[in-house]
């Protein structure tokens, strides 16, 4: 069966979008691990699916499905991307959305097709809401990975984080470190590794190890979640720029109880058609 998707990106993250509204469809793990392939298949970080609301106060329902076929409830990048594809496909004239996803339901606001953005919820601290297996909440955690304790701090943007600060972000250990930290016994969900490097109070570079995914060219929960970090040690103040490997983001967020704010790009690549049976 051949279906129309579009391939989309938030500063190097990408996507293959399906519109689900107007045309039947049902993509299960199995077949986003094929479309997600870089080599037999579309190719991208995720695939994201928009469908019909389920409920009275929201504009859509929609679907995270990581390159490994597993289902998330948030992704910042891929919620830009929505926005935009939702606006160009006609199915919404509206420039302020409300989207929801397994877990956590987002406001979306398209100051222009390619700078949007998003209310990203607000941050959870507590153990059991991470979930993060440890008795209390403390602000800083340590965590035995490799036989080494690593000190982070650890919370919820929809999904979750565990943040380390580093010296210099390029030569952090993300890729020999970031996959065990997201199996550690002590998330029973995975973690998304993150790390961080605060070059002045407005300024933090960023790498993100995504969980179910590996590296990105960019992570909007990641980066929320390293800001709220940054925040909460008094590095930074209400706003700053996070730099991931993509590029910019521009994130706010003036403490507990609030929404945490992100504004970026999305970009459109191309349009086609994918037969799904042929995967």
């Amino acid at each position: 069966m051949a279906v129309r998707f579009t391939k989309m990106h938030g500063l190097g993250n990408d996507f293959v979008m399906f519109n689900a509204i107007s045309q039947p469809l049902n993509i299960t793990s199995t077949l986003a691990r094929k479309i997600a392939n870089r080599h037999t298949g579309v190719g991208c970080d995720q695939v994201l699916i928009v469908e019909s609301p389920t409920e009275n106060d929201i504009d859509f329902n929609y679907r995270i499905l990581n390159h490994d076929g597993t289902e998330v409830g948030q992704c910042g990048n891929g919620a830009r991307c929505l926005a935009r594809f939702v606006y160009e496909q006609g199915l919404t004239s509206k420039q302020e959305l409300t989207v929801k996803t397994i877990t956590t339901k987002l406001k979306l606001k398209i100051n222009s097709l390619d700078n949007i953005t998003v209310e990203m919820g607000i941050p959870q601290f507590e153990p059991a809401l991470i979930p993060f297996n440890v008795p209390a909440r403390q602000a800083d955690y340590q965590i035995e990975v490799d036989s080494q304790l690593l000190k982070v701090n650890v919370l919820a943007m929809g999904n979750p984080h565990c943040v380390q600060f580093v010296d210099d972000i390029e030569s952090a250990p993300v890729n020999s470190q970031g996959p065990r930290i997201e199996s550690n016994s002590l998330f029973p969900e995975r973690t998304n590794a993150g790390y961080a490097q605060v070059v002045d109070r407005g300024y933090i570079k960023a790498r993100v190890y995504e969980r179910g995914v590996g590296e990105t060219m960019a992570c909007g929960s990641g980066a929320c979640a390293i800001m709220v970090a940054a925040k909460q040690k008094g590095l930074v103040g209400e706003s700053a720029t996070v730099e991931v490997l993509g590029g910019p983001l521009e994130l706010s967020w003036p403490g507990e109880d609030a929404q945490v704010e992100m504004t970026g790009p999305a970009v459109r690549v191309f349009e086609s058609e994918l037969d799904l049976e042929s995967l």
